[in-house]
C-alpha cells in the first residue's frame, strides 16, 4: 500500500478523510511553512511564485501575505495575482513569448521588470513599455531534471550580451539575468553551472560598462513527495542544492558586488506536497492484452485530463484508505476518460493496488497540488475540473 509520508500534514490527511465527493484539498499552512523553509535557507532571496504551477487565489494571497511576488506569464496571470493582493512592484513579466499587445497590457498594469531573450522581443519592450527594466534568460541544458524546458526558452551567452546592450540603446534598462535548470530539477550541479555561466556574462556585461542588479535563479527546486516512473521513491538533494544555490550567490557577489539581488521563481516546491485529490475507484477491472496475458486495471475518477496531467513522467502515491489491510495485485493505473493517453505508461511499471477494491471506494492521491488546476481540461469527454477546497492558513 502506498502509505503517507511526513510530507503531508495530519491537517491535511483529515481533511481528505472528511471529504465525501472529489476534489483537491491544499493545505496552506504547509504551503506557508515551505515558503518559511525556503526562506531560511536562501537567506535575501526576494520569491517570486511561478504561478502557473498554481493559479489560485488562495495560495496567491497566502503566499502574498508572507511576502512574495509573482512570476506571471501573460497578463490575465498578472491580472489574477494582482486582484489577489499582489504588490505590483512584487510582481514580473516572466515568459519570454509575449505579443506587442500582452506587453503594452501588462506595462498599463503597472508592471515594469520583463524577461527577454531574443533583439525582437527587446525592440518590442522598447515601443510598448518604454523605459521597462529587462532581464535577459540564459539558456540551460536541464540536464538533470524531469522536464527539461530546453529550446524553447533561452539565449546564447553572446547573444544575451547583445540583447542587454540593445536594450540600453533602446532606453531600457538592463537589469538582469536570469536561469531556469529544468522543471524537478534532481542535480545540484545544475545550479553550480549555472552560476558558472552568469558569473561570465556579467564579467562580459561589466566589460562593456553595464552593471546589472539582480540576478533571477528562476525555478526548478524539487518537491519531495513524488515517485519515479517506475514507482520508486524520487530523492532530491534539496540540503545540497540549497548549499550550492548559497555558495552560488556569494561567488556571484564576491565578483559582481555585494549589491547584487537574488530573486527565485518556485513553483511545485511550494505547493506540490501540500495538495493532494480526493478521487474514487471507478473500476478494478481484469482483462488479457494482445499478449494473452491477464493484466488488472485500475480506473481512478480522476486522470491525465482532470488533475493528474504529468502522470506520464511520474508516479503519484496513492492511499486506500478504506483497505488498511489488503492482498495487493500488480494494476495499471489510469484515468476515467476514453483517451489511450489517459494512464500510466505500462512499461515503466506496476502499481500494487488491493484486489478486492470496489467501485467508489475512495482513493487519495498525495503529492499532487502543483499543475493540477492549471493543466485540467474544461471537460474533456464530459469529466468535470475537480473542485478545491482549504485546510490551514486562514482557514485554521
Amino acid at each position: 500500500m502506498r502509505a503517507a509520508t511526513t510530507y503531508e500534514s495530519a491537517r491535511l490527511l483529515a481533511a481528505l478523510a472528511d471529504a465525501t465527493e472529489d476534489r483537491i484539498v491544499f493545505d496552506l499552512t504547509g504551503v506557508e511553512d515551505r515558503y518559511d523553509t525556503l526562506r531560511r535557507e536562501l537567506p535575501g532571496v526576494d520569491v517570486r511564485f511561478a504561478m502557473k504551477a498554481c493559479p489560485v487565489d488562495e495560495i496567491l494571497a497566502c503566499l502574498a501575505g508572507k511576502g512574495a511576488g509573482v512570476d506571471g506569464a501573460s497578463p490575465r496571470e498578472l491580472e489574477q495575482a494582482l486582484r489577489a493582493g499582489v504588490p505590483v512592484a512584487r510582481t514580473h513579466y516572466g515568459n519570454t513569448v509575449k505579443s506587442d499587445r500582452d506587453i503594452a497590457d501588462a506595462h498599463r498594469m503597472g508592471v515594469r521588470d520583463f524577461a527577454t531573450d531574443s533583439l525582437e522581443d527587446v525592440a518590442a519592450i522598447a515601443a510598448h513599455a518604454p523605459g521597462a527594466r529587462v532581464f535577459c534568460r540564459l539558456a540551460t541544458s536541464g540536464e538533470g531534471a524531469l522536464w527539461g524546458l530546453s529550446n524553447k526558452f533561452g539565449c546564447s551567452p553572446a547573444d544575451a550580451v547583445r540583447i542587454l546592450e540593445s536594450a540600453r540603446e533602446q532606453g531600457l534598462t538592463p537589469s538582469g539575468l536570469s536561469v531556469h535548470v529544468g522543471s524537478q530539477q534532481m542535480t545540484a550541479d545544475a545550479w553550480r553551472s549555472a552560476v558558472e555561466c552568469l558569473t561570465d556574462v556579467m564579467g562580459v556585461l561589466g566589460r562593456r560598462g553595464i552593471s546589472l542588479d539582480h540576478v533571477n535563479l528562476g525555478g526548478g527546486l524539487p518537491a519531495l513527495g513524488y515517485l519515479d516512473r517506475f514507482g520508486m521513491p524520487l530523492d532530491p538533494p534539496l540540503d545540497k542544492i540549497f548549499a550550492v544555490i548559497r555558495e552560488g550567490m556569494r561567488h556571484l557577489r564576491k565578483a559582481h558586488g555585494e549589491h547584487l539581488r537574488f530573486v527565485m521563481e518556485p513553483g511545485r516546491h511550494l505547493v506540490a506536497d501540500h495538495g493532494a485529490i480526493r478521487t474514487h475507484v471507478a473500476r478494478l477491472s481484469k482483462r488479457r492484452g494482445p499478449d494473452g496475458e491477464r493484466q488488472y486495471w485500475l480506473y481512478l475518477g480522476c486522470g491525465k485530463f482532470n488533475g493528474l496531467y504529468e502522470l506520464d513522467a511520474l508516479q503519484y502515491r496513492l492511499v486506500f484508505p478504506t483497505h488498511p489491510a489488503a492482498e495487493y495485485v500488480p494494476a495499471v493505473v489510469a484515468g476515467p476518460t476514453c483517451d489511450s493517453d489517459d494512464a500510466y505508461p505500462q512499461e515503466h511499471g506496476l502499481v500494487h493496488v488491493p484486489k478486492d477494491l470496489a467501485s467508489g471506494d475512495p482513493v487519495w492521491v498525495l503529492s499532487s497540488g502543483a499543475y493540477a488546476i492549471s493543466y485540467t481540461t474544461q471537460g474533456f469527454n464530459g469529466f468535470d475540473p475537480l473542485p478545491y477546497a482549504f485546510t490551514g492558513g486562514g482557514h485554521r
